[in-house]
């Protein structure tokens, strides 16, 4: 009875972020829910999650509480199965979803890289000076920076749209707090719904790619529903924008070399993905690190070609009839070329997303093989069926990150058609908008514009959002039948 009452309280905070993942399904799996061991690993998950969702008060990175929570979680599911007389299923199962994480680590190292590569060659900084030289007025730029983070974050992800675009209206807005407040969160939105209609827009939509459930294609027939989602609380919000010139500099700042062929090898680099896997079914991984791969080989040609800066601080040019000492031999490993190699731009890419994922996998995992995956499979889509269970994932993301929310459902593989799938994706992609902590995008934000853009400050307009979110579903379900 225990354990039940716990599920609820579960369910009632995280709603479907402890579904399990089914990749195990030649496992022989005990159902251990009712066990001592099950309810420690689900309180130890509840424990470690408060932590994650206390991240901006206690400035504890969300990545260590759920990578403790992984560990413990699987020492109990080790535990449990031993004295059941099974040593061999938890260490299967275990090893399934490591390999499970390592295909999205890989793709999403990869991706990160390029995105701050082209970060470091100033690519995203002369997009924001641009902009902010045009002198365009408040209600431009805020329409400018909404259409942009739509358009962008299906390529570059939305997490670095929304820092993108944010800088912008940190230029611009300078004291006008409610303009810089509304277009935070009309960058939110926008940056969370484009990302919903590209497998490359959000960490959500690349997991339900790599698993074959949605072909790249088929993603776009999100698009008109994502455009709803963003368009009516931007008109919305939009009338509250002061009339007012703006501010900011007014020097123009330039891409450094060699950033255009960097954007062509990312431009490349996902066609070879998106090619290798509907054509020849291979993972997209492979594309995104053989692009990799590309961009470090450029990556050392400009480390041979541009002025570095030394220990001393002084700046020299190098060229091949320069590479005579041992530290130029060493290639884009050595100190001298720190000015530009790849690997310390990766050092600059989001790790604690990266093991906050590993952290969700593993805990999801470990939840999953002690038997929770039967029972909150019954109560969700065979209770309530799927359209319902799905509109509701996107209310879970607003509370908890969209990340485990999606894996979760994933790791349910409940029986759904395509249209059903679309449907979930487009709800865990855009419902982490509703509250500025049901997303990366809006997590940043707040930190970037700290004391204007708040969690109550957007609280205000998350009426608004769930308009559009709920428009934006309407619109997905007639355009797909689904009455």
């Amino acid at each position: 009875m225990l354990s039940k009452y716990l599920l609820g309280l579960s369910l009632i905070c995280f709603s479907p972020a402890i579904f399990a993942f089914t990749g195990g399904d030649s496992l022989l799996l005990i159902d251990l829910t009712q066990s001592i061991f099950g309810i420690l690993a689900l309180i130890v998950f509840i424990v470690g999650y408060c932590f994650v969702l206390g991240e901006e008060a206690i400035h504890l990175r969300k990545s260590k509480p759920m990578m403790v929570a992984a560990g413990f979680i699987w020492l109990l599911t080790g535990i449990a199965y031993a004295l059941s007389g099974d040593n061999l299923t938890a260490g299967l199962a275990v090893r399934q979803y490591i390999l499970e994480y390592a295909e999205l680590f890989l793709f999403l190292l990869a991706a990160m890289t390029f995105i701050t590569t082209m970060e470091e060659r100033l690519v995203f900084a002369a997009i924001r000076s641009w902009l902010v030289v045009q002198r365009f007025s408040l209600r431009k730029i805020y329409w400018i920076t909404g259409a942009l983070a739509f358009t962008i974050s299906p390529i570059a992800d939305n997490l670095s749209t929304a820092l993108l675009m944010g800088a912008v209206l940190m230029a611009v807005g300078n004291h006008y707090h409610k303009f810089i407040t509304v277009g935070c969160i009309n960058i939110v939105i926008a940056a969370n719904s484009g990302g919903a209609f590209s497998p490359f827009g959000d960490i959500t939509t690349l997991m339900v790619w790599q698993k074959g459930l949605v072909h790249f294609a088929d993603f776009l027939h999100l698009f008109p529903s994502a455009l709803i989602t963003w368009l009516i609380p931007a008109a919305i919000m939009s009338t509250v924008i002061e009339s007012a010139p703006p501010s900011g500099e007014t020097e123009r700042l330039h891409m450094k070399k060699g950033a255009a062929t960097i954007i062509f090898i990312f431009l490349f680099t996902i066609t070879l993905s998106i090619l290798a896997h509907t054509i020849l079914n291979l993972p997209p991984v492979l594309g995104m690190m053989t692009g990799l791969g590309i961009l470090k080989l450029f990556g050392f040609y400009i480390s041979k070609h541009e002025p570095i800066v030394h220990e001393q601080g002084h700046i020299t040019h190098h060229h091949a009839e320069n590479m005579q000492t041992h530290q130029h031999a060493k290639g884009d490993h050595s100190d001298v070329i720190r000015r530009f190699n790849i690997f310390k731009v990766v050092e600059r890419s989001s790790w604690d997303t990266l093991m906050f994922f590993y952290g969700v996998v593993l805990c999801v995992g470990g939840l999953a093989t002690l038997g929770y995956l039967a029972l909150l499979s019954e109560w969700m889509y065979t209770g309530l069926g799927a359209t319902t269970s799905n509109i509701l994932v996107g209310f879970a993301s607003a509370l908890v990150d969209n990340i485990p929310v999606m894996f979760a459902v994933l790791s349910m593989e409940p029986e759904m058609d395509l249209s059903q799938w679309l449907l979930v994706t487009l709800a865990a992609g855009v419902g982490g908008s509703i509250l500025s902590i049901g997303s990366a995008a809006g997590i940043a934000l707040m930190g970037q514009a700290q004391g204007v853009y708040t969690f109550a400050s957007h609280l205000k307009w998350s009426w608004a959002i769930i308009l559009g979110y709920l428009c934006g579903i309407l619109t997905h379900m007639l355009l797909h039948n689904m009455f």
